[in-house]
């Protein structure tokens, strides 16, 4: 495998950040790749990285980062991995309630009784390991075991679609999955085919509620969006107004300092907290439409 080289420092300021992530991408050699974001939501921290195929100039980086008043650069050289094999030898499968979330590679370990989510090594974002997803499975499988039968439900910022593809395990009615990024939309039909949910499972390409392939399913009684919190915020009074009355939204990518401010944006938009469940850092939250 070729080698690689990344050079990662930060800055307070975002219209700094940017700018340092613009003249990265004028050196020599110049970079692969270069990527600037936030390094937590609401932070006002921000990450600048380039990746390079050849040993990256110390020199010059340290003279960039100085000219913008930034850190000096960290320079590590990756080493030479294989991803997806390490992805698959510490990806075990995981236990969401009655939700089984594996790779092919664990298809052996899938017990009898349960609801199997099949999710390749390869596309690892959202296979149920992260707390987000797991405390969003789990709250599923609460709602259904209190006896909820989501009729028509979306899974706004579905990854892997893995939250999509779990309501349609267990519930009869076609469910429509979206992302704003395409490849996440890519990723996320591999696995609706892969798990025999083709023609069950939309997977649309959109910001929020855009896509007139998801309004014209509303009013929805169950929509998930496992994304940031942000997001969510700016969300809310198009959640309230696609979600019917007495429907739940199910939230998660919210840190444990954040959700009562989230809490607070969805019950203005008549959207109120049933649940708050923590894993680590991160808090899902289960909360319904009411008059």
């Amino acid at each position: 495998m070729p080698r690689t080289w990344t050079a990662f420092t930060k800055l307070s300021d975002k219209d700094a950040a940017e700018a340092l992530g613009e003249a990265l991408e004028d050196l020599d050699p110049e970079p692969t790749g270069v990527g600037v974001f936030e390094i937590e939501d609401g932070s006002e921290t921000f990450e600048i990285g380039a990746y390079f195929v050849e040993a990256p100039d110390g020199i010059e980086l340290a003279l960039l980062a100085a000219a913008f008043d930034a850190p000096a650069f960290v320079i590590s050289e990756v080493p030479d991995t294989d991803w997806v094999d390490k992805v698959r030898r510490e990806l075990t499968p995981v236990e969401a309630g009655r939700f089984f979330v594996y790779g092919s590679h664990d298809a052996d370990k899938v017990p009898d009784g349960c609801e199997p989510l099949l999710i390749e090594a390869a596309m690892a974002f959202g296979t149920g390991h992260h707390g987000t997803t797991l405390g969003c499975l789990r709250a599923l499988d609460r709602l259904a075991t209190e006896g909820f039968t989501g009729q028509s439900v979306a899974d706004v910022g579905c990854g892997t679609a893995v939250l999509g593809m779990a309501a349609a395990r267990i519930w009869p009615n076609p469910v429509i999955v979206s992302d704003i990024d395409e490849v996440a939309v890519e990723v996320a039909e591999v696995n609706v085919r892969a798990n025999g949910l083709s023609g069950k499972v939309s997977c649309v390409e959109s910001a929020g509620f855009a896509n007139p392939e998801i309004t014209a399913r509303a009013p929805f009684d169950l929509v998930f969006a496992n994304i940031l919190m942000q997001p969510l915020i700016d969300l809310a009074p198009d959640m309230a107004r696609h979600i019917g009355e007495g429907g739940y939204a199910i939230l998660s990518g919210i840190l444990t300092r954040q959700a009562d401010e989230v809490v607070e944006v969805y019950a203005r938009n008549g959207i109120n907290q049933v649940t708050r469940d923590v894993i680590g850092d991160w808090v899902t939250l289960t909360l319904r439409k009411t008059s």
